[in-house]
């Protein structure tokens, strides 16, 4: 049996270790014990990626912000989907050891060759205000994103909900991806003024148990919330 591979860490400002993880090839994001990026979120991210930027495939300079790294995964299924030469993929990472090591570690990876990611460090409110009415879509898998200052999931910050609609055009989905259902996250959302509907992943397919994940989309109309 293959063993498992450390081939970075980092102690996080919680005390809890950050590795990066290889086994068999395949590689993992593991915090206190917990694998939170890896084979069990990658189908979900490629999924929520897929089916929010479906819409923007017709706009010529798509701009999708998606909150947190992870291992690229939700990235690489938003550039996949989104062939524009003109699109803009801005990724907010606070950690930059994800940054370094999507670098060191994975080198022909669309975070370290596509010329249309842009990287930025600030994933809270103040950060979206920026792009007021500017982003066609706001991506987050709430198990690879980074967490608010109080170690909360973004979604349950309703500051940052309302700065996700805030910063979309009309029309533009707010896109959340999980392992698990989240708590009133559409009663959160269409207090934001968001259109809400769900969607149900099967994160393992044809596995004796299907293994369900969840998307939520957050569809921005024409006025205002």
């Amino acid at each position: 049996m293959k063993p498992r591979i450390t081939l970075a860490e980092v102690t996080l400002p919680s005390g809890e270790v950050l590795s990066l993880q290889e086994h068999d090839s395949r590689y993992y994001l593991q915090t206190g014990g917990v694998q939170i990026a890896g084979p069990a979120t990658a189908r979900t991210e490629r999924e929520l990626a897929n089916i929010a930027c479906a819409p923007c495939r017709s706009a010529r300079q798509p701009k999708v912000w998606i909150a947190g790294l992870g291992l690229g995964e939700l990235l690489a299924g938003v550039a996949e989907t989104l062939q524009q030469k003109r699109g803009v993929f801005i990724v907010a990472e606070p950690q930059v050891e994800l940054v370094k090591w999507q670098r060191e570690f994975f080198p022909d990876s669309t975070f370290s060759k596509d010329p249309r990611v842009e990287v930025e460090t600030d994933v809270s409110p103040a950060a979206l205000h920026q792009y007021a009415g500017t982003l066609n879509a706001v991506l987050v898998h709430a198990d690879t994103a980074p967490l608010t200052p109080r170690g909360k999931l973004l979604i349950d910050d309703a500051r940052w909900i309302g700065a996700a609609y805030d910063a979309l055009q009309p029309g533009g989905l707010l896109g959340i991806g999980c392992s698990r259902p989240i708590r009133d996250a559409e009663r959160r959302m269409a207090r934001a003024g968001f259109e809400v509907v769900r969607h149900e992943i099967d994160a393992i397919p044809n596995a004796r148990r299907p293994r369900l994940h969840f998307v939520w989309l957050g569809r921005k109309g024409s006025g205002q919330a």
